[in-house]
């Protein structure tokens, strides 16, 4: 067997008996057939493997009734704490389930079983503990009143925080059932209940998620799940009458086009969107374990990551140095299937990603870039492309410029603090970005200087799901993770009272 090939023997049971089944959407706790499927396919091999349903507008109808419904029966019943229980199974059924999860995942989308199970469901299970918690502590405040023009009587204000209704989610391929408990975590914890749909290559672990969620106690239409891999189902869910708020992850155009819609409406949105997250090293970074760190800020998850630090940018001091150690661990990744214990490298998510990231390169070779290591793909049917160092590059080239999204990383020289700050803050995104140096007052100058919702000492794209996580300019507004996450799925309500 080729090291690029799945060999799918290395299944469990769970994972393995869903091989050539057809999976429907999941809509009021129950499983919803419908009339036309579409393809998912293994980016390893190029082979279908299983298939999901195409949604229709009855289908999404449906959903978002089921999920007004539970808004008013059992769901709003509970009292906090009951919900909190409820996410706290939800957590233990996810890690008990992890080898399942975490291999239906690689399959779909080619990331590597390691990322799949520590990412997707490990973390997933601390987001959904940590989102838990909030269930209890939504709290408002209580004034007294002056009120000028009503001269008699004692006036109280109160305010407090109700769910803001159904919220529609829309999630990507890159980290998918990760994201998606991103989006429902705290929907819950608000009282929310939620339809999501999944990115077409990648609904799967969605799809199991929401048979866990109803064997931890959530009742029906809470969380429903609505696949299709037509872009019209995801622009019907953000302008469906019956939605409140939308958040979505993906892509700036995509982001675009829903906010326009969302303002149209008046609805709540939060968009997390595209990123060109840059890795500036100081003069005073420790070459080897910086060097190592800006190698893995684009290899981790084959660089198909929102705030991969697909720019890096080095001190002329160390440059050639750091350079040659980075271009060492990328010509040294090894391609294999990701099922494969200890593999280091596996596919991206399709063959159209695949040539798309070919093209940047390309396109950078054509404007003058050094390529160093990689830049090509090996002869097989599978989503394999070897990583990329571009050198030499300058802000005006297009892989500096636009997101790769994929194996990829730029690198150029500064020569000082004010340099490093404008070639980091000189692209259209600002998701995140990581300093490397020893310099506490730089670390000040650099944090306050660069223009990015997150920004990382030495580390890069370290998220803990107690910090808010969320881009400036073109890579979105609104915030993930952290408390405000769960305030934005409330509305705020006063109430004025007045006694005697």
């Amino acid at each position: 067997m080729s090291k690029l090939s799945n060999d799918l023997d290395l299944l469990g049971d769970a994972a393995r008996a869903r091989l050539g089944q057809t999976f429907g959407l999941q809509i009021g706790g129950k499983t919803v057939e419908t009339p036309e499927s579409y393809a998912l396919t293994d980016p390893s091999t190029g082979l279908e493997f299983a298939r999901a349903a195409e949604a229709r507008p009855e289908d999404l109808d449906a959903a978002v009734a089921a999920a007004r419904k539970a808004m008013d029966g059992e769901w709003k019943r509970l009292r906090p704490h009951e919900r909190e229980l409820r996410l706290l199974r939800l957590a233990d059924l996810l890690e008990q389930n992890e080898r399942e999860l975490s291999e239906i995942e690689t399959l779909c989308s080619g990331r590597l079983l390691s990322n799949t199970a520590g990412v997707d469901v490990r973390y997933s299970a601390h987001v959904l503990r940590y989102m838990a918690g909030w269930a209890t502590k939504l709290e408002g405040q209580t004034m007294r009143l002056s009120v000028p023009y009503i001269p008699d009587g004692e006036l109280r204000g109160f305010t407090f925080r109700e769910p803001i209704g159904v919220v529609g989610a829309i999630v990507p391929w890159n980290v998918a059932l990760g994201i998606a408990v991103w989006k429902i975590a705290p929907a819950l914890a608000a009282g929310c209940a939620i339809v999501l749909k999944p990115a077409p290559q990648t609904p799967l672990s969605a799809l199991r998620f929401a048979q866990l969620a109803a064997e931890a106690g959530i009742p029906a239409g809470v969380i429903n799940i609505v696949t299709g891999s037509s872009p019209r189902l995801g622009e019907m869910l953000v302008s469906h009458p019956g939605i409140s708020m939308v958040t979505f992850t993906g892509s700036t155009e995509i982001g675009r086009r829903i906010a326009v819609s969302a303002a149209g409406n008046f609805k709540k949105c939060s968009l997390e969107l595209g990123g060109k997250s840059p890795v500036i090293l100081m003069e005073d970074a420790e070459v080897e374990v910086s060097a190592q760190a800006a190698a893995w800020a684009i290899l981790a998850n084959h660089g198909q990551n929102c705030c991969a630090g697909s720019r890096l940018y080095v001190h002329r001091a160390i440059h050639d140095q750091v350079l040659e150690r980075v271009v060492d661990i990328v010509a040294g990744i090894e391609l294999s299937a990701p099922l494969l214990p200890g593999a280091q490298m596996g596919p991206v998510v399709t063959q159209a990603q695949k040539q798309r990231i070919l093209g940047f390169i390309q396109a950078g070779i054509t404007e003058g870039a050094a390529l160093l290591t990689g830049g090509t793909a090996p002869e097989h049917d599978g989503c394999y492309l070897r990583p990329t160092v571009l050198a030499g590059v300058t802000s005006d080239m297009t892989p500096a410029r636009e997101e790769i999204f994929g194996p990829v990383v730029v690198v150029a020289a500064f020569d000082s603090e004010a340099e490093a700050l404008h070639l980091a803050n000189d692209s259209r995104f600002g998701l995140g970005a990581s300093v490397f140096t020893q310099d506490l007052g730089r670390v000040h100058r650099m944090t306050q200087g660069l223009e990015a919702g997150s920004v990382w000492i030495n580390i890069h794209n370290a998220l803990d799901v107690a910090m808010p996580f969320g881009g400036w300019k073109e890579s979105g507004m609104g915030n993930d993770l952290g408390e405000s996450s769960v305030l934005a799925h409330t509305r705020l309500k006063a109430s004025v009272h007045r006694y005697g």
